[in-house]
């Protein structure tokens, strides 16, 4: 006959006094603690400390800093599940000092102190630095979209805002008109002085998106006379380069006169989003482009950031300029895919010393890469660079490096989905993230031993 151990739900349990007894002493929970504790808080401090003296006690940001990076480590993100975590999980209860700040308290201190709680990446990725995890010698670069929080389906195009715009007009003149004609009868029934306290539902509903169309069409507008001043500049330049030398001219686009394509879209939701197509699922979601460049050490991710362009011609040089004011160096050699070459980002980012890898062309992973024409352009420069066994051997190393991180951030995590709204809010947010994956990394290679002899 079996025995079994005792069981009974009346038992008393006597827990340690001191909560951090909870964990064992190697959970990541802990190393959370620790590392925030390490953290130069001040400037948040400051900012929360109210000048006036009004108010009660507020929660202790760094209690709500350990919630909010402990869920972007573990895929928690909500501010309504950090909450119910403080309850029901053994490791936020615990840095949460058996408080229990409610989701509105979390979610307004994300949002209102996102730029002084974004700021706190580059500390951790000093952490990383003094551990050893960043060497700089190969760094990959490569984007992702993330979506917004907005559904694709609360956008419109340009050409349907005016159809909308019309439609809505006439709707809304025709309900005043009924408005009118119902108070007039109402006068010769009841007498004049009759109080309307408000606009009947249907209007004001019609009045509100009406109000939201024309709103997004002027924000089309105002952006595409806003690239137009742009395109006319470097027009006006190239044409003063080329002065007295044979040739076309550049044609400087007329500002006044841009105007937005019909297909142009604009979201009521989150309007600074994007339709973009995302590359892995080759669906189209409203979103953001998500940039990183990453160490091939030990995947620390070393510069980020947030676009709405959903190409990446643009972002070689800016990201690289990310990697020396987070990090203070260049690295020796950057690699990156098809999407970053252009001959202008080339020639500035290979003038910085930094050694590229970037292919003029797409092709197969695997496959042979294009040979040069002949021509000695940039572009056929690195051609001939990446058919050396050296350049072959770099540049295979790309999807090794930055794309595991892309993977580890949404599969493991869990984050494909943006909790904030607007393009700065965004970018603080994925500061966070990556904050996040990187502690992890310290984490994984021996950060606590760092910590300790720091």
């Amino acid at each position: 006959m079996k025995h079994f151990r005792p069981y009974s739900l009346d038992q008393r349990l006597l827990l340690a006094p001191d909560l951090r007894e909870w964990l064992p002493k190697e959970h990541l929970a802990s190393f959370v603690s620790d590392v925030v504790e390490e953290m130069d808080l001040s400037v948040l401090l400051k900012r929360m400390v109210r000048q006036d003296g009004r108010g009660g006690d507020r929660y202790h940001p760094a209690m709500l800093l350990k919630l909010l990076i402990y869920g972007y480590c573990t895929g928690r993100t909500s501010s309504r599940r950090i909450e119910t975590a403080t309850y029901d999980d053994v490791a936020f209860r615990v840095l949460s000092g058996d408080q229990h700040p409610d989701h509105d308290t979390i979610a307004d201190f994300r949002r209102q102190y996102l730029t002084e709680l974004a700021a706190l990446f580059v500390q951790v990725l000093v952490l990383c630095q003094k551990a050893g995890l960043v060497k700089l010698g190969h760094v990959s670069l490569d984007g992702t979209k993330i979506k917004a929080n907005a559904s694709k389906h609360k956008a419109m195009s340009y050409g349907r805002m005016g159809e909308a715009e019309k439609k809505l007009q006439e709707q809304v003149n025709a309900l005043l008109a009924e408005a009118e004609q119902k108070d007039s009868d109402e006068d010769a029934r009841y007498g004049k002085g009759k109080r309307i306290d408000e606009l009947p539902e249907e209007l004001r509903t019609r009045q509100g998106r009406l109000s939201k169309i024309r709103a997004a069409k002027a924000a089309l507008e105002q952006e595409a006379k806003d690239k137009a001043k742009q395109q006319a500049e470097e027009a006006k330049s190239k044409n003063a380069e080329r002065q007295g030398k044979p040739g076309k001219k550049h044609t400087v686009p007329d500002v006044d006169a841009a105007k937005p394509e019909d297909n142009a879209q604009k979201n009521f939701t989150d309007p600074e989003s994007r339709i973009m197509l995302d590359g892995a699922s080759k669906a189209f979601v409203q979103g953001y482009n998500s940039q990183i460049v990453v160490d091939s050490a030990h995947q620390v991710i070393v510069a980020l950031n947030v676009v709405q362009q959903s190409n990446d011609k643009q972002q070689l040089v800016p990201m690289l300029e990310a990697v020396r004011a987070t990090i203070g160096a260049n690295p020796e050699k950057l690699s990156a895919d098809a999407g970053y070459f252009s001959d202008a980002a080339i020639g500035a980012a290979e003038a910085s010393g930094v050694k590229l890898y970037v292919p003029p062309d797409r092709h197969k992973h695997g496959a042979e890469l294009p040979a040069s024409t002949g021509a000695q352009t940039r572009a056929d420069v690195m051609r001939e660079k990446l058919r050396t066994d050296d350049g072959r051997d770099i540049y295979k190393m790309r999807k090794a490096i930055v794309e595991p991180v892309f993977g580890q951030i949404k599969e493991a995590r869990g984050f494909r989905r943006f909790s904030l709204r607007g393009l700065q809010n965004v970018r603080g947010e994925w500061a966070l993230v990556c904050l996040a994956h990187n502690l992890l990394k310290l984490f994984k290679y021996g950060g606590e031993q760092q910590l300790c002899g720091a």
